[in-house]
């Protein structure tokens, strides 16, 4: 057989070469969309925060979160203030849910420094925060912030106790001139634990500003007008049981409290003029110092820190919150504060007395999975990390 011209001119090594090179044009799409899918696999697909609280400066420790739900320590940044300790505590130095809130809206994390009267503003991107204020809490021992829309309020707990509002601006908190409440509650400074006010929030359209108060048996509601000022009064409602400590507040605006005297979650309504009714109390865990709660999806969640576990809550027809497991998971040793994922599928548990967060897949029907510890966060000894958020 007689070669062509161009076959005859073109070496056998060339002539394969050439193939690979087509092979690969050819082939090149799928292998950049198949590389781009596992970079995109790969990206954080949100993030933890964690107050350390440390008495000689205090810091937030950063965390990405696969979409599997696990973490991966970033970095730490301190907050230009210090932790604090309140008096007699078992496992949680600031005896409060709410000393770290994130606002999502505004891309915003806000941090009590109790021991320095305190309270620093960061803007998030991702994992990264950047420092924007850092300013005075407007009373003693902060340990608590509420936040709706651009106004914020920080509790402090120690002294007679009182409420103090600020403006977000650009990142920056801007304290809200004459907005100061007192409580009444004549606390030493740091104050006892058990003395202390619990949480800080608003209701669910802003227009009352709600305060738990532990040895008082008292939850407070200031109603709150346009310019953003709370009552110089606050509304009174008696506490359905002893030791009212946390609260959360449902897509219905129904308040539902711990009450670590009882281990029960009592539920309340608000009316239009801010004030308080109680709807009903559930059944009691069974755990000791039930004083912290979260609503991921449909379900409650509360920790039995004296017990190490976490208990389930589901709400009724009526607006009550029904216990439906009382034993939901167990945790190492000292859970308190909670965070969720904004998807709602991973719930975040600080673990104060073993030094580590507990990693939960929350499944469709509330049941929970442990899925990771992330260890080698401080431990309590006398003082300890508190507050924990979650995007």
């Amino acid at each position: 057989m007689t070669r062509s011209p161009l076959t005859r001119s073109v070496p056998r090594r060339a002539l394969l070469a050439a193939a690979g090179a087509a092979i690969a044009l050819l082939l090149s799409p799928l292998g950049a969309a198949s590389a781009d899918v596992g970079h995109h696999a790969d990206r954080p697909a949100g993030a933890v925060f964690v107050q350390l609280n440390s008495a000689d400066g205090n810091q937030i420790a950063t965390y990405a979160r696969a979409a599997s739900g696990l973490l991966t320590a970033q970095s730490t940044y301190p907050t230009g203030g210090n932790g604090g300790n309140e008096i007699g505590v078992p496992f949680d130095a600031l005896a409060s849910q709410g000393s770290l809130v994130l606002d999502s809206d505004h891309g915003v994390l806000l941090a009590v420094n109790a021991g320095s009267d305190t309270v620093t503003s960061f803007t998030v991107r991702g994992t990264s925060l950047t420092r924007a204020s850092v300013v005075p809490s407007g009373g003693q021992f902060p340990s608590s912030i509420a936040v709706h829309g651009d106004l914020v309020y920080v509790l402090n707990a120690g002294g007679s106790g009182s409420v103090s509002g600020f403006e977000l601006k650009r990142g920056a908190l801007v304290p809200l001139p004459g907005s100061q409440r007192t409580l009444g509650l004549g606390n030493a400074n740091p104050p006892v634990f058990i003395s202390a006010p619990g949480q800080i929030g608003f209701s669910r359209n802003g227009r009352a500003l709600i305060v738990t108060t532990k040895n008082h048996n008292q939850i407070l509601s200031f109603p709150v007008d346009r310019a953003g000022y709370a009552s110089a009064t606050p509304l009174v409602a008696a506490s359905a049981g002893p030791v009212p400590f946390s609260f959360v507040v449902d897509r219905r605006g129904t308040v539902h409290v711990t009450e670590a005297g009882t281990g029960r979650t009592s539920s309340y309504s608000v009316a239009r003029d801010g004030s308080l009714a109680l709807l009903g109390s559930s059944a009691s865990t069974g755990g000791a110092a039930l004083c912290w709660n979260i609503e991921v999806g449909h379900t409650i969640y509360g920790a039995n820190a004296g017990s190490a576990s976490l208990s389930a809550w589901q709400v009724a027809a009526d607006g009550s919150a029904t216990l439906t497991n009382p034993v939901a998971a167990t945790t190492a040793a000292g859970p308190i504060d909670l965070a969720a994922s904004s998807n709602g599928r991973f719930l975040y548990v600080q673990e104060a007395i073993a030094g580590s967060l507990g990693v939960y897949a929350v499944s469709g029907d509330g049941s929970l999975v442990r899925i990771q510890t992330v260890s080698g966060l401080p431990a309590f000894t006398t003082t300890g990390m508190e507050g924990i958020a979650a995007r």
